[in-house]
């Protein structure tokens, strides 16, 4: 692929050794300087790529990459700054939530990526805090969240005041077609590596549910099943932030270590919350879909819905939170009756099949 020495010397020490199935497909394309929309259930390691095209000897902001999320931008900034170790390659987190003086400062220093998310990199760009005159590679993150809800706008105005032979790379688990028409306006003959969608279930991932027989008996379910299997660390999807809150409540008086986080608290909240659930201080994380996308913790082996997602796209983003970099991982759903037909669509929309849990489910960690 002829990668820089000096991050494949990044790579290396990050702990990867071969590229996955959509890396080995996407990197040449991408180093080509074509546009690629390539879609993949857990690889945004893609992004570095980014860390090839940089020429660390310009202080100039060189590569943005647009993401949905605060939490999500702060990994993927991590991520780079870690393989691009070797280059010297400065990656700036742009989000909302921080000081700007601390963005007027890594600007004025030259920071060559800026990762963040769209409405602040937007107004750092009106503000003329941040010069996009040198952005040669443009990539979006999420992009079917990008640009099908609220988003769609802001990153229309930040495209506009990029250079107009910018390259652009769109990554995402899925892309549904309205987003793909979406892409016309603003990508140039893109390469598509696309998965079909009953090939976008992720392997290694057990799915099970659980029938329940009403919504207040979800609790003692959960609970039950904390009794026979210890876990390393989970991740609990509720629907709503009233929920998180609720389930945190109970489980905490029942002496259980829990993290919730929602879009509702500051970042240096969340932030902790994060750090906490990464070094395993916390074992459980209670969260609504605001993290359903994207975020990496290595050590997630089990994914509970309590709720069902509403949105049937967010099942595989959820689910994907266990079994990651080809670890096994297990999803349990806790369905009641008004559920089934949910549960029923996800099969038929995945074509997978989501199994009653076993009894001997602890002997499957």
């Amino acid at each position: 692929m002829n990668l820089d020495d000096n991050l494949l010397r990044g790579i290396y020490a990050y702990g990867f050794e071969r590229p996955s199935a959509i890396q080995q497909r996407a990197i040449v394309p991408v180093l080509k300087g074509h546009d690629v929309i390539a879609q993949a259930q857990s690889d945004r390691h893609l992004l570095d790529l980014d860390l090839q095209k940089i020429d660390v000897s310009i202080p100039k902001t060189q590569a943005l990459v647009l993401a949905p999320t605060r939490e999500l931008a702060q990994q993927i900034k991590m991520v780079m700054e870690n393989l691009g170790e070797f280059r010297k390659v400065k990656v700036h987190p742009c989000i909302g939530g921080t000081r700007i003086s601390d963005d007027q400062k890594a600007f004025s220093e030259g920071a060559h990526i800026v990762v963040g998310t769209p409405g602040r990199v937007f107004d750092m760009m009106n503000r003329e805090i941040f010069d996009p005159s040198s952005i040669r590679i443009f990539a979006l993150d999420e992009a079917d969240e990008m640009l099908s809800r609220g988003f769609k706008d802001q990153i229309h105005n930040v495209f506009l005041k990029l250079p107009t032979e910018v390259q652009v790379v769109l990554l995402s688990a899925t892309m549904p077609q309205e987003v793909l028409e979406v892409t016309t306006q603003f990508m140039r003959d893109p390469v598509r590596i696309l998965v079909k969608r009953d090939e976008l279930t992720l392997e290694g991932i057990k799915q099970f549910y659980i029938s329940v027989e009403r919504e207040d008996f979800k609790y003692d379910t959960l609970a039950d099943l904390y009794e026979t299997v210890s876990i390393t660390q989970a991740v609990i999807f509720c629907n709503t932030r009233r929920k998180v809150d609720f389930l945190t409540e109970k489980l905490r008086q029942a002496a259980f270590t829990v993290s919730a986080m929602h879009g509702d608290m500051e970042q240096g909240q969340r932030e902790t919350i994060m750090k906490e659930f990464r070094s395993g201080s916390s074992r459980i994380l209670i969260t609504t879909d605001l993290l359903a996308r994207g975020i990496d913790v290595q050590q997630v082996s089990l994914v509970i819905n309590y709720d069902l997602p509403t949105n049937r796209e967010n099942y595989i983003h959820r689910i994907g939170r266990g079994g990651r970099f080809g670890r096994k991982g297990i999803a349990i759903n806790f369905v009641t009756a008004e559920d089934v037909p949910v549960m029923q669509e996800i099969e038929q929309y995945y074509n997978t099949q989501i199994d009653e849990m076993p009894g001997n489910i602890a002997s499957l960690f």
